[in-house]
Order: C-alpha cells, then structure tokens, then sequence
C-alpha cells in the first residue's frame, strides 16, 4: 500500500486528520498523521503546557518529516493543510515524496500577495518578537476570524474546544521574511524537472491563507514541467480540513491521486 504523511499547520493537532486517515486507509492507502516536534499527545495536553513546542521553526519541522519518511516502505504521498501545505512542498522538492497536496498552504519564498487578512491572521504572533521562541495561541475571536469565518457560531465554538491549540511562532516570522532571506526555510525548488505531481487548493473565503496565495504559489511551481494542479472551493474558509464539510475535499483529493495513478 501506498503511504501517505498528512502534516497538520499551526494552531491545529495531529489528531485533527483521524477522519481523513481512517478514509484514506478505507480507500487502500497506509496513512499516518504524526505530530510535529515537541507535540503532546492530546489537545489538553498541547493547551496545558505548550512550552515544549516553542521554537522549532520550518526547517527543523521539514527534517523532523523526513526522517520519518526515511523509515517508510517507499515514498509517501504528502497531504499539509495551511504550514503543513508548505512542509509538503518542501518534501516534494527534496525527492521524497511520491506526490504532494498543499491544502490552503502557507506563502513559500517567492510569493508576493499579501492580502489584508492574511497579514492580520499573521500578525498575531509578528507584532512581539518574544513570539520567535515561543508559542501563540489564537482566542475565540481570533480563531473565528482567521479559521471559521464562514461557519456558524455553534459550529465555530465546537471546532475551537476540540481542535485549537498553541503552536510555534517562529514559523510565521520565517514565511514573514522569506523573500528578504537568500537562505529562507520556506524555500522550495520550483525547477526540479522530475518531482511528483502536486495538487493545491485555494480556499475562496479563506483569511489565513488567501486564495491569491495559493493561485500564486501554482504559478511558481508551473516553472517546473512536473504536474501541478489547482481546486478552488470557493465558499471554503481555512476550516475546511476539520469542518462538518471536509469529507468534498477529501473526496477530491482522493480522486485526484486516483488520476494520478496513485495508490
């Protein structure tokens, strides 16, 4: 069976992908969504003491997967929503992943937009420099805005009490100014002729990752003569890996692969 590595992004746990790993496994693929350095094992744990998840930024996070990579039976496929989106990239560039699906992923070096409420999203942890060695947590407010905006207030406040936690701020600083950083973390190589197919998906309500993001980070990558393709959800915020609709964009992410010739 085919592997597959989903890499979750910020503010979100490991555990968050059960759904999508009991389907994919359901759908012949061998599936594993483990957490990121210094992660507890649950929610309440990560939100009780999250110290131990502070300053481990998108290098140490991209190594971290491949060394685990390194210990599969053959290349993965890679799924990262939001900074896991980004991590995917990353992986893909390096030859280790069999394909790669950024869902919503955050700005690789290079690209430009920086729209208003992605930059608002961001800024939470950007405006303290204390944030580059810690950890940030969003409040119910910040989280409505920046994951579920699109969602109702009920739904919005359960995703939050089961999904929410601390995580890194230092990532944010990285993709922040990557494009001033000849030797950024968040850089990938767009060039490489041989890589394996990718998919990203661009969110139309999304704030976080805004959907002028993701079309960019596709032109980017459209440098290489390698697959890359693009689904827009056009009402989908930047929930829409964990919210009570995920299971459309998991269907397309299973059909695409499918297309790919994958498992």
């Amino acid at each position: 069976m085919t592997p597959v590595v989903f890499v979750h992004g910020l503010w979100l746990h490991h555990t968050s992908w059960q759904p999508w790993v009991d389907l994919f496994r359901e759908s012949g693929f061998d599936p594993v969504a483990p957490p990121w350095p210094g992660e507890p094992d649950t929610v309440e744990q990560a939100r009780a003491d999250p110290a131990p998840m502070g300053g481990f930024g998108v290098g140490e996070v991209v190594d971290h997967y491949a060394a685990l990579i390194g210990g599969l039976d053959g290349k993965p496929v890679v799924v990262g929503h939001s900074f896991g989106g980004l991590i995917a990239q990353v992986l893909l560039g390096r030859g280790l992943a069999a394909a790669g699906v950024a869902i919503d992923p955050a700005p690789i070096k290079g690209v430009l937009p920086l729209p208003v409420s992605s930059l608002r999203v961001a800024s939470i942890a950007l405006r303290n420099p204390a944030n580059r060695k810690g950890t940030v947590a969003l409040t119910p407010e910040q989280w409505r805005y920046g994951f579920t905006n699109t969602r109702t207030e009920a739904e919005a406040t359960e995703l939050y009490e089961r999904c929410a936690m601390p995580s890194p701020g230092r990532p944010l600083f990285q993709a922040a100014f990557a494009n001033v950083n000849p030797a950024a973390a968040t850089k990938v190589d767009l060039l490489k002729p041989d890589r394996g197919p990718l998919l990203i998906t661009a969110g139309g309500q999304d704030h976080t990752v805004a959907e002028s993001i993701s079309r960019y980070t596709a032109k980017l990558h459209r440098r290489s003569p390698a697959v890359t393709s693009v689904k827009a959800f056009p009402d989908r915020d930047h929930s829409l890996t964990i919210n009570s609709d995920w299971r459309e964009v998991a269907d397309y992410v299973l059909a695409w692969l499918k297309e790919q010739g994958l498992p």
